[in-house]
């Protein structure tokens, strides 16, 4: 079930997409970026529709997912 950005308290919604962030496979490259520079691009891929929430009912687990176009 998709979950608009939006609906989220900023809590939560930092939450996720600090999870997200820390995943493997979401780095940057070689260049140090900021943990909030991070938190602002995967916030701009929230607004833009790059990136959903998504909620998985079976599992009970929420997670940002790339949009594929």
């Amino acid at each position: 079930m998709k979950i608009p950005y939006t609906e989220l308290s900023q809590e939560a919604l930092l939450g996720v997409m600090d999870a997200f962030i820390l995943r493997e496979g979401t780095d940057y490259g070689h260049e140090e970026i900021t943990i909030d520079q991070k938190r602002s691009r995967v916030l701009s891929m929230l607004q833009s529709g790059e990136a959903e929430i998504v909620f998985y009912q079976e599992s009970d687990h929420i997670d940002i997912v790339l949009v594929k176009s």
